[in-house]
């Protein structure tokens, strides 16, 4: 499965003058995964080490490339803004497994354990300041002015674990012809860049859910599983409504720099997302919109954040 995942500010605003870069303004992925079942040795012995991997499921592994980029509120500055977070950009590849199994404690039921390592860099060799300005040049926006305030360059790695449950060959309720099934998660990361412990749950309605196990995204967030099955009929869809609580004990990007002297503002150790959207799945193809609030992440920051995210995902 190939996917391409964007997330930004604007797609939360219906008017298209209005200015949004702030906080997490944007990210993007492109991500592969594998078809179930390990070839590559090395892996294979790789997850039997791991002692919260069972890889006797449908064991999938993936490659992905990821930039993410941060922003004050008022980028028409040039001087640093103190209240307010940092430039920065995180850019990286990832390398995951995961494993799509029936969970032994309780019949019927299926989860996804999922294990990621990112390494990257922040910085300015991110390059998310170039990436930022001659994208604002391109679609006519003002320029930020304040990336001389960015974070300093610092190598960064991510270990995120995350696993997930959902009812395997029945959904938990109908309602006509519609299913309805709920996925509650656990998960955490550890590292340079981000540190915290998660837990939550998606709920969904539509037909043929078994696809999936909810909608992609860009972590940290309410990330489903970015292998899709084929509908088995050709046609499956479903809108959702999820939720994610994260005890954060480091954030690179508002914490700043672990190697040297940077700006940082004071992070909030609990952070929430609340999401929902539409996905829609035809043959080989899955399309998904979220719309994202998250909880403010920093004393002073003066709203909560509010992004969308679009994925495009091929199943080849």
């Amino acid at each position: 499965t190939y996917s391409l995942l964007v997330e930004h500010d604007k797609f939360s605003s219906w008017d298209p003058a209005k200015q949004t870069d702030r906080n997490f303004t944007n990210g993007v992925r492109l991500n592969w995964m594998s078809e179930p079942g390990l070839r590559w040795e090395p892996l294979k012995a790789l997850a039997g080490w791991i002692p919260v991997f069972d890889a006797s499921g449908k064991t999938r592994a993936g490659l992905a490339l990821g930039q993410n980029i941060y922003t004050p509120e008022d980028i028409s500055r040039r001087d640093l803004v103190r209240t307010d977070r940092p430039y920065s950009g995180w850019t990286y590849v990832a390398a995951a497994l995961t494993s799509d199994l029936a969970d032994k404690a309780t019949p019927g039921r299926g989860r996804l354990d999922t294990l990621e390592l990112q390494l990257g860099i922040v910085g300015p060799q991110s390059y998310a300041e170039q990436t930022q300005k001659e994208w604002h040049k391109l679609i006519g926006a003002r320029a930020p002015l304040g990336w001389n305030n960015q974070l300093k360059n610092e190598p960064g790695v991510a270990l995120f674990y995350e696993r997930k449950w959902r009812r395997q060959e029945t959904p938990i309720a109908r309602l006509g012809w519609l299913e309805v099934d709920a996925t509650p998660h656990v998960g955490a990361s550890v590292g340079n860049v981000f540190t915290y412990a998660a837990a939550g749950a998606t709920f969904r309605i539509g037909n043929d859910l078994g696809v999936d196990y909810g909608p992609p995204r860009i972590r940290p967030g309410l990330a489903g599983s970015m292998h899709i099955d084929p509908p088995a009929d050709g046609f499956a869809y479903y809108v959702f409504f999820g939720f994610e609580g994260r005890a954060v004990a480091r954030d690179v990007t508002l914490d700043g720099n672990s190697l040297a002297r940077s700006h940082s503002v004071d992070r909030r150790p609990l952070v929430g997302d609340l999401q929902m959207g539409l996905a829609v799945l035809a043959g080989p193809a899955r399309g998904t919109f979220s719309y994202v609030m998250r909880t403010r992440e920093f004393d002073g920051q003066r709203n909560p954040d509010r992004f969308g995210a679009l994925s495009v995902s091929w199943r080849y």
